[in-house]
């Protein structure tokens, strides 16, 4: 069984996992608005939280709107550190070139995941070690697919 957290909160209404399992809990919108296609707009949630210090919380599209409807968070992942304590408010995007979208007050518009998370002691050092990789970036493996043991 994973350990679960309690998490504060003030909402009118409180993110719902859909079921058992599920990483993200539903977020949904307090407001109504047209998506025209192409636009992005900044949408109300209703929901503040307080996360335990060594948490953070993760604003993710929802699988179902960015399929059938284009619609997706522009800044995914979004980041609830454990110290804000303002409303949690999506980004939306609609990428479809031709439909808008309309959300109601009440819709499910994307997922918040919350999640332990490390914090990094930054070490300043004159030469980084070695790795397989190496500089390595974009693209750096390939594009098509590859028989075992070939490289891309």
């Amino acid at each position: 069984m994973v350990d679960s957290v309690d998490v504060l909160i003030k909402a009118d209404s409180v993110p719902v996992y859909a079921h058992p399992g599920d990483a993200g809990a539903d977020l949904r919108s307090a407001e109504s608005l047209t998506l025209a296609p192409g636009a992005r707009a900044t949408v109300g949630t209703g929901v503040a939280i307080a996360l335990p210090d060594g948490y953070a919380a993760f604003v993710v599209p929802r699988s179902g709107l960015a399929s059938k409807h284009g619609i997706t968070v522009v800044n995914s992942p979004g980041t609830v550190d454990a110290g804000y304590r303002g409303e949690v408010r999506v980004t939306l995007l609609n990428t479809d070139a031709r439909e808008p979208y309309e959300i109601t007050a009440g819709d499910r518009i994307a997922q918040i995941i919350v999640m332990p998370v490390s914090r990094a002691r930054f070490v300043a050092v004159e030469e980084l070690p070695g790795s397989h990789r190496g500089e390595s970036g974009f693209g750096s493996t390939g594009y098509g697919s590859t028989k075992s043991g070939e490289s891309a």
